[in-house]
């Protein structure tokens, strides 16, 4: 039964891998179909959905492998030191990533999508380690309400009063102008910045919840029950909440986080429904591959920027090269950009199935 769930979430996983190229790699920036777009501001877009999905899978894994290992009589200690140093590995990627390929150490950027998981790991697995569940359910709570209230009610040095529908003033751009280093995403302010790491972590905590009902003796079917329930009831929240903190991706609003989170629930309880109680075992073996190394898979993504975008390997850009040719044939160009990235993800394909092959896990 172990072997189904962590099959279902890895085939989650390596969907949410998929999509994140595909997101993040299309021909051409200048042609985009709009649902592959993140929303500019308030507003959400499935493409909102991808990173808020690999955070709640982050948390229902703390709570599988780190709830086996403590079954094989690993210490709190042991596995306190081995959450530091994973999350240094991720994060020392996700600065390497950034540095890629020039190493421009000027311009470096501190946060980012790898070193916001590696936060988010950390905090879920020390709150999984030192806490009960009931103080993780209270955290959770008070963090997304309290981030509500500082948000949407308290006045902001130097701004005033908050004002939601703009960048510049609330107070994640405020704290991440004054205290956060390096280079910021959109100048004075960073999607993956300071403050909106807060919710962020309640992302994984949603997804430890759910860790925690897999966990249970009852029959699969109930469990499932429960988690569909789970995921009803946090849509509805997140869909109420909306109208007092607005879904946006950049603040990681609490609205946003309650509704990712009831995607997270529904998405992992079909899964488990498709591929545990129905046993269909041999389809979307091509996500399973990105699923079981899906960091070694976002890494070789952009990695390989440099040989299937860039003009500095083959003295031509593919993928300028590509969009012309489709201009040629008279494909549209937001079709042809697609069929790049998709194009893109099948090459990324051969190496992750050549280690799913050879049943080889890099995990950091």
């Amino acid at each position: 039964m172990e072997n189904k769930r962590l099959l279902s979430l890895d085939i989650f996983r390596g969907l949410t891998i998929i999509l994140m190229i595909v997101v993040n790699d299309p021909g051409s920036w200048e042609h985009v179909y709009a649902p592959l777009l993140h929303a500019e501001w308030n507003g959400i877009t499935p493409t909102d959905y991808v990173f808020p999905s690999f955070l709640f899978i982050v948390g229902v894994s703390i709570v599988l492998s780190m709830n086996k290992q403590r079954e094989r009589g690993k210490s709190r200690a042991e596995l306190t030191k081995k959450v530091l140093w994973r999350v240094l590995k991720i994060y020392a990627v996700g600065i390497f990533l950034w540095l890629w390929p020039s190493f421009n150490f000027e311009g470096i950027r501190w946060v980012g999508v790898l070193p916001r998981i590696a936060f988010v790991y950390l905090g879920c697995a020390l709150l999984f380690l030192y806490t009960s569940r009931k103080t993780q359910w209270l955290f959770g709570i008070l963090a997304l309400l309290g981030y509500w209230l500082l948000m949407a009610y308290v006045p902001v040095p130097g701004i005033g009063f908050p004002d939601l529908s703009l960048p510049e003033k609330n107070w994640a751009h405020y704290i991440d102008s004054v205290f956060l280093p390096g280079r910021l995403w959109q100048d004075t302010w960073d999607p993956e910045g300071i403050l909106s790491t807060l919710p962020a972590i309640v992302s994984g905590l949603i997804g430890m919840w759910a860790g925690y009902v897999l966990l249970q003796k009852d029959e699969l079917k109930n469990r499932l029950n429960q988690l569909f329930f789970y995921g009803v009831i946090l849509l509805f929240l997140g869909d109420v909440m909306q109208w007092f903190f607005p879904f946006n991706k950049n603040l990681w609003s609490s609205s946003f986080t309650l509704f990712m989170g009831g995607i997270g629930m529904l998405s992992l309880a079909s899964l488990s429904y498709f591929f545990d109680v129905k046993q269909n075992h041999y389809q979307f073996k091509f996500a399973h591959a990105f699923g079981v190394n899906s960091i070694t898979a976002y890494s070789l993504s952009s990695i390989l920027t440099v040989v299937f975008y860039s003009s500095k390997w083959w003295g031509i850009s593919l993928s300028a090269s590509f969009m012309s040719l489709c201009e040629q044939i008279g494909l549209p160009p937001k079709l042809g950009s697609l069929i790049y990235a998709v194009i893109y993800v099948f090459i990324l394909w051969i190496p992750v199935q050549l280690l799913f092959k050879k049943k080889i896990y890099i995990k950091l």
